[in-house]
C-alpha cells in the first residue's frame, strides 16, 4: 500500500505544460535566455534543446528580458534561438526505503535499483528550527572510538568540524563514526569526492554493517557545481526527514570546502566579485546556513549531530573556509599529518582540537581525568624536542618526567577503539595516566 500511494505520488508531480524561451546570447559560462523573465526565479531548473540534445540547466541570475542560465555541461551544440523549457525541480521526498541506499541531489538512485520518492516532498534549503525552540545539546554518545568518548565527547545535537589536509586519514575516520556512533541513521553527503572512490567506501571502508543504517547523498567531483552545492543540502534535508519523525541522526558532511568551491563557481557565474582569497562574500552566509540546519531537535522531534570535514592545505587553520566553518560550530578536531605519517590512526592532534560539549558532557572525575591528559601531552610537546634529542636529563623537571612517563600508554590510547562503551574508555584513560606503570598502561592502551 505504501508504494502503491508513493507510485501515485510520483505521478501526480508530472508536468505536462513548461514554459518555452529561446536562446538569446551565449557568453562564458552561461546563456542568455528570452521570453522567461517573468516566470523564472533564481534556482529554477531548465532544459536547453540543442542539437547533440538536452541539456540541463539552473537560473543563476535575472535582468531585464534575459535570464541567465549555467549549464551542468559545456554548452556545444547549442545555436541562437535554441528551444528552451522550464522545467520543474525532482520531487525530493525521503522515506525508510532510503535506507542502505546510494542516491543523487535529486533522490536518484545510483546503486542500480529502482527508487520511489516518498509522499511528502521537502525542500532541500529548509530553514533551521526557530532557535527559542530548540532543545539544549543532549546526552554523550558513545562513538567506537576512545579519544572521542572521553577527551573530545561528541553529545546529541553537537556539531563538529574535522579539519584535515589528504591522505591523512579522514573518510576511514568518517567511516568509524558511522559504524560506532550511537544513532538510529547515519546520512553522508560526499561533496565532490573522486568516483572511484565512492565504491570504495561503500564497500570497502563503510562495509555492510555501516551501510545498513546509511544514506549516501554523492555528487561526484566531475559533476557540475550546482550538483555538487545541492549535495550538502540534500543530505541536510535527509537527516531532517529522519529527525522530524522522533530519531536520533549521524549527519555526516564530506567535505564543506568543496561545498564552498562550488558555491564560489555559481556565484562568479552569476556576477559577484571574490573577496576572501578568491571566496565570495556569500560563502560564509552560505556554509552558515547549511551548518544551523543540524543540531538540536525542537519539541518531539529528534536531534542531528553533525561532522563536517574541511580540507586545510598544509594544515592551515587560518583558511577562509575553515575559519568561517569554526566560528559556528560546538568544536573542531585537527587531524596531523606528523601524527599519520608515524603511524597513529585516528591522527587528532589533541592540543589542537577542542569539544565546546565540555565540562558539562562529563562529570568532575571525567573532567580532572581530562585535564591531566591535556597537562601531559602539552608538557610532552613543548619538551619532545629537547628529550629527543638527548639534552632533557631526567629528574630536572617533575612535570616532565610526568609527561615522559605517560606519553608512550597516552599515544596508544589515542588510536584506541573501543567497543565497551564510554566507562571502559575512561578506566583505560585512568590507566593511561598512572605515572608509576608502563605495564599497565600497555595493557590499557591497546586497540
Amino acid at each position: 500500500m505504501d508504494v502503491l500511494a508513493r507510485m501515485t505520488a510520483a505521478i501526480e508531480a508530472v508536468e505536462t505544460v513548461s514554459p518555452a524561451g529561446r536562446v538569446a546570447d551565449i557568453g562564458g559560462a552561461t546563456i542568455g535566455v528570452a521570453g522567461l523573465s517573468g516566470r523564472a526565479v533564481l534556482g529554477d531548473r531548465a532544459e536547453v534543446m540543442g542539437r547533440a540534445g538536452g541539456i540541463l540547466a539552473e537560473v543563476v541570475a535575472l535582468g531585464g528580458d534575459l535570464i541567465r542560465l549555467l549549464p551542468e555541461r559545456l554548452p556545444e551544440g547549442l545555436a541562437l534561438g535554441d528551444l528552451v523549457l522550464l522545467r520543474p525541480a525532482p520531487v525530493f521526498a525521503p522515506h525508510d526505503g532510503w535506507i542502505g541506499r546510494v542516491i543523487d541531489p535529486d533522490g536518484c538512485p545510483l546503486d542500480g535499483r529502482p527508487l520511489l520518492p516518498g509522499i511528502e516532498p521537502r525542500s532541500v534549503r529548509a530553514p533551521p528550527p526557530a532557535p527559542q525552540d530548540r532543545r539544549s545539546l543532549g546526552a554523550r554518545l558513545e562513538t567506537g572510538l576512545a579519544v572521542f568518548n572521553t577527551l573530545l565527547p561528541l553529545v546529541r545535537g553537537q556539531r563538529i568540524g574535522l579539519f584535515a589536509g589528504s591522505g591523512i586519514g579522514k573518510s576511514t575516520l568518517l567511516a568509524d563514526l558511522a559504524r560506532g556512533v550511537d544513532a538510529d541513521v547515519i546520512v553522508i553527503g560526499l561533496v565532490g569526492e573522486r568516483g572511484r572512490e565512492l565504491r570504495h567506501f561503500v564497500d570497502e571502508v563503510l562495509g555492510p554493517d555501516g551501510m545498513a543504517r546509511s544514506v549516501i547523498v554523492t555528487a561526484t567531483s566531475d559533476r557540475a557545481p550546482q550538483q555538487r552545492r545541492r549535495c550538502a543540502w540534500s543530505a541536510t534535508a535527509v537527516a531532517e526527514h529522519f529527525r522530524d519523525q522522533g530519531r536520533q541522526v549521524l549527519l555526516l558532511i564530506d567535505s564543506v570546502t568543496r561545498f564552498a568551491e562550488a558555491h564560489r563557481e555559481l556565484a562568479v557565474a552569476a556576477g559577484e566579485g571574490s573577496a576572501l582569497r578568491g571566496f565570495p562574500p556569500s560563502t560564509a552566509p552560505a556554509i552558515a546556513a547549511l551548518c544551523e540546519r543540524a543540531g538540536p531537535g525542537a519539541g518531539t522531534a529528534g536531534d542531528i549531530t553533525a561532522v563536517y570535514s574541511v580540507l586545510v592545505a598544509g594544515s592551515d587553520m587560518d583558511e577562509p573556509v575553515a575559519d568561517m566553518l569554526r566560528g559556528v560550530l560546538d568544536g573542531h578536531v585537527v587531524l596531523d599529518r606528523t601524527i599519520a605519517e608515524r603511524g597513529r590512526f585516528p591522527a587528532v592532534d589533541l592540543l589542537r582540537s577542542v569539544s565546546r560539549a565540555l565540562p558539562d558532557a562529563a562529570s568532575a572525575p571525567e573532567n580532572a581525568m581530562i585535564a591531566e591528559a591535556r597537562r601531559h601531552l602539552g608538557v610532552y610537546d613543548r619538551a619532545a624536542l629537547m628529550v629527543r634529542a638527548g639534552l632533557y636529563q631526567p629528574g630536572s623537571d617533575a612535570a616532565i618526567d610526568a609527561a615522559i612517563a605517560c606519553e608512550p600508554a597516552l599515544d596508544r590510547f589515542l588510536a584506541r577503539k573501543e567497543h565497551n562503551g564510554i566507562a571502559a574508555s575512561f578506566a583505560a584513560l585512568r590507566q593511561a595516566l598512572r605515572p608509576d606503570g608502563a605495564t599497565g598502561a600497555q595493557g590499557a592502551g591497546g586497540a
